[in-house]
């Protein structure tokens, strides 16, 4: 691939992402179809998706996982679906306030606290859901495992008090956020996709350096991502480099030195 394509290829993928749009393989289709055949998929969707779905992949041929996958040994499985995905989605959607039943530490429940929900979001270290909401009454930014939610019911609210919750909100994880800059080695830049796909679930923008021929990826975290980044620079091993972050470098070399130390190999002072 020469420079150009490089060049065109990142232009078309940058701006058909920032208009929404993404593309889908044949095989990301036959998977589609073949995850619809799970038990959870029928809840995981409402009945008009559901079917919608099943209607467009109706030409496609299923995954054949026969040959590929061999189910080995394993602990016991989490289900990723929860009953409170949709109506939580739904509250979320249309900016309604909720009145929330749930669980804290030591077992104690709190009951019927007004709230605002603002974002769902799966952990891919806990493989867990958890609502991201606004309590009104202590005017805190709480973040809850679906999983300790025992009830949860809408309550009206006033557009006014919604919007500025959002302002809150947007102020409170906007100070929260920090940013980390990792280069990808230039040796390694045939495998761009594979590389960004690692980093999909953070918020990113991909720099292009014409004159060095080098992708770096500025990426935008919460400090409880960290430990998950680092774990995908991990996995990428010597395709990437942090360049910017303080913390990942140093954990970075800490787990470098480490390692050397355990097979009798100590880095020079």
């Amino acid at each position: 691939m020469n420079l150009f394509e490089k060049i065109f290829n990142h232009q078309i993928i940058s701006r058909l992402e920032d208009s929404g749009t993404f593309m889908v393989t044949s095989h990301e289709r036959a998977w589609l179809k073949t995850m619809l055949e799970h038990p959870a998929a029928a809840d995981a969707f409402t009945a008009d998706t559901f079917d919608k779905l099943r209607s467009i992949l109706e030409p496609d041929q299923v995954m054949d996982t026969s040959r590929h996958l061999i189910e080995k040994a394993r602990s016991q499985e989490k289900q990723v679906y929860h009953p409170l995905l949709r109506p939580l989605r739904r509250h979320i959607m249309n900016k309604r306030g909720i009145r929330i039943t749930y669980e804290i530490k030591g077992g104690r429940v709190n009951t019927g606290h007004s709230g605002f929900p603002y974002k769902l979001e799966y952990s891919m270290v806990k493989r867990e859901w958890y609502l991201l909401w606004y309590h009104t009454r202590h005017h805190a930014f709480m973040s809850t495992r679906l999983k300790k939610i025992h009830s949860v019911a809408a309550e009206p609210i006033e557009p006014s008090a919604a919007e500025s919750i959002l302002k809150k909100i947007g102020k409170t994880l906007e100070s929260r956020k920090s940013e980390a800059l990792i280069e990808i080695v230039r040796i390694y830049n045939a495998e761009l996709s594979r590389i960004l796909y690692a980093f999909s679930s953070f918020e990113k923008n991909v720099e292009y350096d014409t004159e060095n021929d080098t992708y770096r990826v500025r990426v935008s975290l919460l400090g409880d991502e960290m430990e998950y980044l680092l774990s995908k620079i991990r996995f990428l091993g010597k395709r990437v480099r942090v360049v910017e972050g303080d913390y990942l470098k140093r954990r970075m070399v800490e787990a470098s030195s480490k390692a050397l130390e355990r097979y009798g190999v100590f880095p020079a002072d």
